[in-house]
């Protein structure tokens, strides 16, 4: 009873030794001895092989994920920048693959490298502009505030890669390394490219200084547009103290024309009165405190002492 209780538990731990699964994700290298062994086993379903000797090593099939850690590259103009990339990657030949990097992290130490090197020596080769541009980039004039549409340059220069390029350049770098380790690259991607600390106090210092100029700008037109409507009123109120001026002298020159005209009228009735009038005005003429000697025989001495009489 327990002999064959015996053989029935080995024969089961043969069999399950001896058949291994293979995923629809999955690929399988036989390893015996630690040598891989056959072919690469990529179809789905149950498969055998020898029990105890032989050990499956599994392969994702699918496309993977490689994400770097943000490095610090100086541009061609020596800006320094903190670059992000990400990398989508799969692997080919799991053979090779097993035999070189071993598994997916050792994969992805050796794509640290490759990536980071083909990253850094593209971008430390490009101009900044190049690198936070696309080459179909223009200024939507349209979009910009008043003042920010004076200020931002239009007309620079189209860059003659831009973003998309220099990931191809990057792409084509690390490429040519990456077949030797049984890895085909998918595409590279630059998630985020910012300036680093003390790039970025200057770039903010640039930008405040830009706004204080617009504003300095605009200070300085309010003052010249002041000084233009403070010039207009004054040479408004000139031309009407004069048109006023122009208007009363004409005014009073015509009443003294009429006035004149009047007094001619009524001394020419008595020419004896208005002569005799115009003696009493001077007399008028030499004040409160003015003493006057008028001779017995004069017409005036005449007319005060037949006045007093009366």
């Amino acid at each position: 009873m327990y002999k064959w209780i015996a053989i029935a538990i080995a024969s089961l731990m043969v069999l399950l030794g001896g058949t291994y699964t293979v995923g629809q994700a999955e690929q399988v290298v036989l390893v015996q001895f630690g040598e891989p062994i056959g072919g690469i086993v990529s179809t789905p379903g149950l498969h055998f092989k020898v029990p105890f000797i032989q050990s499956v090593r599994r392969f994702d099939r699918r496309v993977l994920r490689w994400d770097g850690d943000v490095s610090q590259v100086p541009t061609l103009g020596r800006e320094f920048v903190l670059v992000d990339t990400t990398a989508r990657w799969r692997i080919t030949d799991p053979m090779l693959f097993m035999r070189r990097v071993r598994n997916e992290d050792g994969a992805r130490t050796r794509l640290d490298d490759i990536i980071d090197s083909a990253t850094r020596d593209t971008i430390s080769g490009t101009e900044l502009e190049e690198i936070v541009r696309s080459s179909d980039w223009q200024v939507d004039v349209s979009r910009l505030a008043v003042e920010e549409a004076e200020v931002v340059d239009t007309n620079l220069e189209k860059p003659t890669k831009g973003r998309a390029q220099l990931e191809k350049d990057i792409f084509v770098a690390a490429s040519r390394l990456t077949p030797e380790l049984g890895i085909e690259l998918m595409e590279i991607r630059i998630k985020r490219v910012n300036y680093i600390e003390s790039v970025r106090a200057q770039v903010e210092n640039r930008m405040i200084s830009e706004r204080q100029a617009i504003a300095a700008r605009f200070r300085s037109e309010g003052e010249g547009k002041k000084h233009e409507i403070l010039g207009d009123m004054e040479r408004k109120l000139l031309t009407i103290r004069s048109d006023a001026q122009r208007k009363a002298q004409e005014i009073i020159g015509q009443a003294d024309a009429e006035a004149t005209k009047i007094y001619g009228k009524a001394f020419g009735a008595d020419p004896e009165f208005y002569a005799f009038f115009r003696t009493l005005e001077s007399y008028s003429a030499l004040g409160a405190n003015t003493t006057l000697m008028v001779p017995a025989e004069s017409d005036f001495y005449r007319y005060l002492k037949t006045s007093g009489r009366q």
